[in-house]
């Protein structure tokens, strides 16, 4: 082992590269084993079978209605451009694709690090708001990968960074040059910014995750970028279970909304996938116009250099130690501490060091 070669972990979902029930019904399966224990008394394993067998004939539709996913081929570009500027900053890095629900999983992508002896160890999951089902999954999976295989390299992690100034003006400057390419103006009080956002399961919210307050947050301080304090927030739920998710559901918020232009920004993620490419460019344009209403959907910047870019920084951030010297918002600056969503060690986040007001969904200490 090579203690100053590092390996960075790049985390992604995965998609199935092929629009097939042999590749998707697995895909479904894997999430919802996952996630089961959010409808305590399942036959766990049973119950996921039966979910996937009822999602998958759909799911294989949207991803034939957009020519399979692109998800992983822009994950492994992310990746190979990354490699290219951490060398490039004189830095010995090797980069390693890892997938959630499909191949590269997390598990071979640790075992092919250990078997080219990297010394440090990096998990860096591409989610900009921190969620349960993925950040804080993922860094679990990369945990118990390194236990598996008995493997102790030097290891750490970066869980959240939405609230770095660095990301959060690259975001902002995208979306302003969308609204200049199309000629729109957020505002013009006929036109609304309008934030789609993954959508999760109260559950994960009353246990402790920060998401819905990151996903709040993150969204005014985007607008407020952009020079305005008029934007509207919506989810991309899934229904499979009957469980509480998160709210408003996108086409009750939209409904509910008087403007007329919407320009839509899929805030919380950093590839094109099927949730974006069909949930919103198919299904959710075809309500919003049967509506009256305009649907304009500014595409998510995942070949962005700026985005590389700043996730190099963000990698030597790490490897100081800290995030210090890096731009102040309102004199607070940010800093990189142990992560309070994923409890792990080695975990740190650049959200952890700030208090944020309780969330409407926690439940209440008893007395």
């Amino acid at each position: 082992m090579n203690p100053t070669q590092i390996g960075v972990l790049i985390i992604n979902f995965g998609e199935p590269d092929e629009p097939t029930p042999e590749k998707v019904t697995p895909f479904l399966e894997r999430i919802f084993l996952q996630n089961s224990g959010l409808e305590p008394g399942q036959e766990a394993i049973s119950r996921a079978k039966k979910l996937a067998e009822d999602r998958a004939p759909g799911l294989i539709e949207e991803y034939e209605s957009i020519g399979g996913s692109p998800l992983n081929e822009q994950a492994q570009y992310q990746s190979d451009l990354l490699e290219a500027e951490l060398r490039f900053r004189g830095l010995d890095t090797t980069t390693y694709e890892a997938y959630q629900f499909t191949e590269p999983s997390i598990v071979s992508a640790v075992q092919k690090a250990k078997a080219d002896g990297i010394g440090h160890l990096i998990a860096l999951p591409v989610y900009p708001i921190c969620g349960r089902s993925t950040t804080v999954a993922a860094l679990e999976a990369v945990r118990s990968a390194l236990n598996e295989e008995n493997w102790e390299p030097r290891y750490s992690a970066i869980s959240g960074w939405h609230h770095h100034p660095g990301y959060r003006s690259f975001r902002a400057e995208h979306i302003r040059g969308y609204l200049s390419a199309h000629n729109l103006d957020i505002k013009d009080p006929e036109t609304l910014l309008y934030f789609s956002v993954h959508g999760t399961p109260i559950q994960f919210l009353s246990e402790g995750n920060r998401y819905d307050r990151y996903v709040e947050e993150h969204c005014k301080m985007i607008a407020a970028e952009l020079g305005t304090n008029r934007f509207e927030v919506g989810f991309q739920n899934h229904t499979n279970r009957r469980i509480a998710w998160t709210q408003p559901d996108n086409e009750n918020a939209i409904q509910a909304r008087d403007e007329t232009n919407f320009v839509i920004v899929p805030i919380a993620f950093m590839h094109e996938q099927s949730e974006t490419l069909s949930e919103l460019d198919l299904e959710l344009r075809s309500f919003t116009e049967a509506l009256g209403k305009s649907f304009n959907r500014v595409p998510v910047p995942h070949d962005d250099e700026r985005f590389v870019d700043f996730l190099a920084t963000l990698v030597e951030d790490l490897l100081t130690g800290d995030l210090s010297t890096t731009p102040t918002v309102k004199d607070e600056a940010l800093s990189l501490k142990q992560c309070r969503c994923a409890a792990i060690p080695g975990v740190y986040c650049a959200n952890a060091g700030r208090d944020l007001p309780p969330s409407p969904y926690a439940v209440p200490n008893p007395l």
